[in-house]
C-alpha cells in the first residue's frame, strides 16, 4: 500500500493532519485556476488514493478566500482554440478522468467552499460526498458563458441528482450564480459556516469521520456512487452483500464488544 504522507506535488498543496489529507489549489493571487498540469496531477493523486492505507478522509480546501476559479483562461481556455477535435477530445477525457478518480478513490472527500467556486471549481465541490461553504461562496458552473455546454465533467448526471433537474438546468444553461444561501437551501451545501471557521469545521469532521469504521466508509461511497445506475431490486441486493462483507470485519466485532461493555467502540478500520 502507498504512503500518501510522502507525496510532494508539484501543482497544488498537500499536507496530512493524521490520516485526513488535506488539499488546496496553490496559486491564491488567481483565485486558484487550474492549468493542464494541476488536472492531471489531481487526477493521479486521487488514483492512487485507492491503495493508499495512510489517508481515510480528504479535504479539498480554499486558499485565500477562494476555492477555485475553474480553468485558467491564459493557460488553457487559450490553447485549446487551437487544438484539433482529438487533442481536445483527450483534454476533455483527462479532465472527466480526474472526477471518476474523485469518485472512486474510495475515501470520503469534503470541501470546505469559499469565495469563488466556479467552472471546473464547482465541479470539484460537486463530486465531494460532503460540502460545506462559506457564507461568501459563490458557485456557478459558467460552462455557458465560454461558449460551451453545461454539460461538463458529470455535471448533467450529478447537478440534478444533488438540487433536482429544474434547478440544475437553470445553472447550466445560464451560468449564473448560485449564492450560499441558495446552495444551502436547494441541498448543494451541507452546512454554511462563517469563512474564519471554515476550514477547521471542515477538518474537525473530516477526523470525526476518520474515527469512524473507515473500510465501512469505503463500502457506503462505493454503494453510494454504483446504486445510481441500479434498480431498486439491484441495489437492495448489492447492500446485502456490501454489509455481509462489513460483518466480517474487526470493527463490526468491536463495536458490538464495546457496545456490550458499554463503551465507545475505537475502530481500527479492518
Amino acid at each position: 500500500m502507498s504512503k500518501m504522507a510522502e507525496i510532494s506535488p508539484k501543482h497544488f498543496i498537500w499536507r496530512m493532519e493524521g490520516s485526513v489529507a488535506i488539499i488546496q489549489l496553490a496559486r491564491p493571487e488567481r483565485k486558484n485556476p487550474l492549468t493542464f498540469e494541476s488536472y492531471a496531477e489531481l487526477r493521479d493523486t486521487f488514483r492512487d488514493l485507492v491503495y493508499a492505507d495512510d489517508v481515510d478522509v480528504v479535504v479539498f480546501a480554499s486558499n485565500g478566500g477562494n476555492f477555485c476559479s475553474g480553468g485558467d483562461v491564459h493557460e488553457i481556455i487559450g490553447p485549446l482554440v487551437n487544438m484539433d477535435m482529438k487533442e481536445l477530445l483527450n483534454f476533455t477525457r483527462m479532465t472527466g478522468d480526474f472526477v471518476k478518480a474523485m469518485i472512486n478513490c474510495g475515501k470520503p472527500i469534503i470541501s470546505a467552499v469559499d469565495g469563488i467556486c466556479v467552472g471546473a471549481g464547482a465541479i470539484i465541490a460537486m463530486a465531494s460526498d460532503i460540502r460545506f461553504a462559506s457564507l461568501e461562496a459563490k458557485t456557478a458552473f459558467l460552462f455557458t458563458r465560454v461558449g460551451l455546454a453545461g454539460c461538463d465533467m458529470g455535471a448533467c448526471a450529478m447537478l440534478p441528482r444533488i438540487i433536482g433537474q429544474g434547478r440544475a438546468a437553470e445553472l447550466l444553461y445560464s451560468g449564473r450564480v448560485m449564492t450560499a444561501q441558495e446552495g444551502d437551501s436547494w441541498g448543494f451545501y451541507n452546512r454554511l459556516i462563517a469563512p474564519e471557521e471554515l476550514q477547521d469545521q471542515a477538518i474537525e469532521f473530516a477526523q470525526k469521520l476518520a474515527k469512524g469504521p473507515t473500510f465501512a466508509h469505503g463500502i457506503t461511497k462505493t454503494q453510494l456512487n454504483a446504486e445510481w445506475s441500479m434498480g431498486l431490486e439491484q441495489a437492495i441486493e448489492a447492500e446485502a452483500q456490501a454489509q455481509a462483507i462489513c460483518m466480517q470485519t474487526k470493527d463490526f466485532e468491536r463495536a458490538y464488544h464495546a457496545f456490550v461493555a458499554k463503551k465507545t467502540p475505537v475502530f481500527e478500520g479492518n
